[in-house]
C-alpha cells in the first residue's frame, strides 16, 4: 500500500468505528481485524501503519467526530508528512481543502469532561486519560516467580507497584511466548493486579468473583488462595464465561468453579452460598472511563441514560453481594471508573442502605484515598483508573 493508500484505508475504518459508537455495534479492534481480513494484500507493515493512524485520530478527537475524514484531516493539520498523503492520487483521498469540517479535539465529549472535573480529577491529568497504555502481565505464583518470567522478554522490568506485575516493551507477542503457553503469565493492567488484591483473599476461604467475565481477577485470586479453599466465578455473560475454563486449565487453577446467572435473578442461582462467603470480589460493569487508553472510542459510546443504567446495575450487584457474605465478612467494590457517581457515590448509597456495614481504610501501595474508597488514575499512578473500596459486614 502507498502512504496515500493507508491514510484512505484510515479513513474507510474511522467511519466504520463512529457508526458502530453511534449505533452500539462491534468495537474498534473487531473492525480493525475484519476489514484486514477482506484485504489480504495488505502486508502487516501496512495494517500496522492503519491502525496506528486510526488510534492516533480516535484519541486526538474529544468528542464523536462527523467523519473519518474529519478526524484524518484534524490529525494531519499537525503532522506535515500525513497531510502530504492527501494527495489526489488513484488510491489516496482528496487534498484538503482550508475550509473544510476538522474534528473537535479534546479528551471526551464536554457533558463528560464536566463529569471528570467535578469528580476530582485535576484538568492537567485528563490528556492522561487517552495516552497510550503499557504493556502489564501478572506472573502466576501457582507456576512461577517474577524472576523465572523475566528472562523470557527482553526490556521487561517489574511493575513499579504489583508484586506479581512484569511490564513488557508495547508490541511484545505474548500469546505466543513459552511463559503464556505454560499458563505461567496472564494480560492485566498493573492496577487491575493492585485493585483485585484488596480482597485478600487467603487459602481455605470461601470466595465469590460476582462479575467475573472471563476471569481474569478470578485466576489472580486462585493463586493467592494457592489454589486451596472454595472460589465461584459468577458472570451473566455466558460467551465471557465460558473462556474462563480453559484459561483456568493453563493456569493450573483447579478450585474455580463457575455458574452462569439470569440478570435480577442472581440471589436465587447463588442460593447454596447465601451468608457463608468469606469475600466477594464486585467488579461491577461500568462506564470503563479509566480504560479509556486501551479503548479510546468507548467515550464515545457513553451517554448519560447508559451512564444511569450501569448505575443502577452497581447497586443491585452490591446489594446481591451483601446477601452472600457471612457476619464479620467482606465485599471489595471495583469500578474501572473515575466518575464519582459510580464510585464513592455507589459506596455511600451502600452503606445507607445496609446497616452495621462499614467501609475500611485500604491498603493499596498506589494511589490515594478518595471518598470512603482508594483510587488510581493514569496521570498519577502510570495504571489505568480504578476506583476501590473493601466494605466489612457486621458481625
Amino acid at each position: 500500500m502507498t502512504p496515500a493508500a493507508r491514510t484512505q484505508a484510515a479513513i474507510e475504518l474511522l467511519d466504520a468505528i463512529i457508526g458502530a459508537a453511534q449505533s452500539g455495534g462491534a468495537a474498534a479492534d473487531t473492525l480493525i481485524a475484519r476489514y484486514f481480513a477482506e484485504r489480504r494484500y495488505a502486508g502487516s507493515k501496512d495494517r500496522r501503519a492503519v491502525r496506528e493512524r486510526v488510534y492516533a485520530a480516535i484519541r486526538a478527537a474529544g468528542d464523536v467526530p462527523a467523519s473519518g475524514r474529519a478526524a484524518m484531516v484534524a490529525l494531519a493539520d499537525g503532522d506535515a508528512e500525513l497531510a502530504a498523503t492527501f494527495d489526489g492520487s488513484r488510491h489516496g483521498p482528496a487534498p484538503i481543502a482550508a475550509d473544510e469540517a476538522r474534528a473537535a479535539g479534546g479528551v471526551a465529549p464536554a457533558w463528560l469532561e464536566a463529569a471528570l472535573l467535578a469528580s476530582e480529577i485535576e484538568r492537567a491529568a485528563l490528556p492522561a486519560l487517552v495516552e497510550r497504555a503499557p504493556l502489564d502481565v501478572r506472573v502466576n505464583r501457582l507456576k512461577a516467580t517474577r524472576d523465572d518470567v523475566l528472562p523470557a522478554f527482553s526490556d521487561a522490568a517489574p511493575t513499579p507497584f504489583a508484586e506479581h506485575g512484569l511490564r513488557l516493551p508495547t508490541g511484545s507477542a505474548v500469546e505466543a511466548s513459552t511463559p503464556f503457553a505454560e499458563g505461567a503469565i496472564e494480560v492485566q493492567d498493573e492496577g487491575s493486579q493492585l485493585v483485585g488484591s484488596e480482597l485478600q483473599a487467603v487459602p481455605g476461604e470461601r470466595i465469590v468473583d460476582l462479575c467475573a467475565g472471563a476471569g481474569g481477577k478470578t485466576l489472580a485470586l486462585a493463586a493467592a488462595m494457592n489454589n486451596a479453599g472454595a472460589l465461584l466465578a459468577c458472570d451473566v455473560d455466558r460467551a465471557r464465561l465460558q473462556r474462563l475454563p480453559q484459561r483456568a486449565a493453563r493456569a493450573g487453577v483447579t478450585i474455580a468453579e463457575t455458574r452462569l446467572m439470569n440478570p435480577a435473578r442472581e440471589t436465587e442461582a447463588l442460593a447454596d452460598w447465601l451468608g457463608l462467603a468469606d469475600g466477594v470480589l464486585v467488579d461491577a460493569p461500568c462506564s470503563g472511563t479509566g480504560t479509556w487508553r486501551r479503548n479510546p472510542e468507548a467515550r464515545w459510546r457513553l451517554t448519560a441514560e447508559r451512564l444511569a443504567r450501569l448505575q443502577a446495575t452497581q447497586a443491585h450487584v452490591l446489594d446481591v453481594a451483601a446477601a452472600l457474605v457471612r457476619p464479620g465478612g467482606r465485599i471489595v467494590y471495583i469500578v474501572c471508573s473515575l466518575l464519582d457517581e459510580e464510585g464513592t457515590d455507589q459506596v455511600a448509597a451502600f452503606l445507607a442502605r445496609h446497616d452495621g456495614w462499614r467501609a475500611e481504610e485500604p491498603s493499596l501501595p498506589a494511589g490515594r484515598r478518595h471518598g470512603q474508597g482508594w483510587r488510581l488514575d493514569p496521570a498519577a499512578d502510570g495504571t489505568d483508573g480504578f476506583f476501590v473500596a473493601r466494605l466489612r459486614a457486621p458481625c
